[in-house]
């Protein structure tokens, strides 16, 4: 049985950060599993119908980073449908051999509840629309504004609504430095293994 890292937060935290960093780490494979949904809604037309024929291909474009696409994919998260079709997606991911880990907002509590280690990342509001700013140059009001609009948008739809999950280790990067927020999920994933 592959080895199963989940990772939840919401945007900005440091969760991709990390996610990438574990899984050069141990050399597992990685999803993002926000560019599922960043890639759904990229498409336009029907969300559901986009869903069902989304591809990993579509992972790779380069607009997909955009707060337009971040904002596209809250929405469309919340339909029922839309996740449903992302599901299978993502349990087909988790199975690969030697291990995964997934970085999203419900890995934890409903994509893989049976993973071995899972990380809720968090880290305050400020740092969070500084760092996304700083990342799209942007205004940091206005990136506030934004990440506070997704934040109550993913905690409050009624599908796997942004929680962690019982049994989650709450890492919060609001003070670290990249290397430590590495080096503590590190240590995490190393206790269970």
């Amino acid at each position: 049985m592959p080895f199963i890292i989940a990772i939840d937060g919401p945007a900005a935290s440091g969760k991709g950060t990390i996610a990438r960093a574990l899984s050069a780490h141990f050399g597992f494979h990685h999803l993002d599993t926000g560019l599922l949904y960043r890639a759904t809604g990229a498409k336009g037309g029907d969300p559901v119908l986009a869903a069902q024929r989304l591809c990993a291909d579509d992972l790779a474009s380069p607009d997909l980073r955009s707060a337009e696409a971040g904002q596209a994919a809250s929405r469309i998260a919340a339909i029922p449908e839309v996740r449903a079709a992302l599901v299978e997606f993502q349990h087909r991911f988790a199975a690969q051999e030697p291990g995964a880990v997934l970085d999203g907002r419900d890995i934890g509590t409903v994509i893989c509840p049976h993973a071995q280690v899972k990380l809720y990342v968090v880290a305050s509001d400020q740092v969070r629309a500084e760092r996304r700013a700083a990342e799209l140059g942007a205004d940091p009001a206005e990136m506030l504004a934004q990440l506070q609009e997704r934040d109550r948008r993913d905690s409050e739809r009624a599908t796997a609504p942004l929680r962690p999950a019982n049994d989650a280790v709450v890492l919060d990067t609001s003070t670290l430095s990249v290397q430590q927020a590495i080096e503590q999920a590190i240590q995490a994933v190393a206790k269970a293994r």
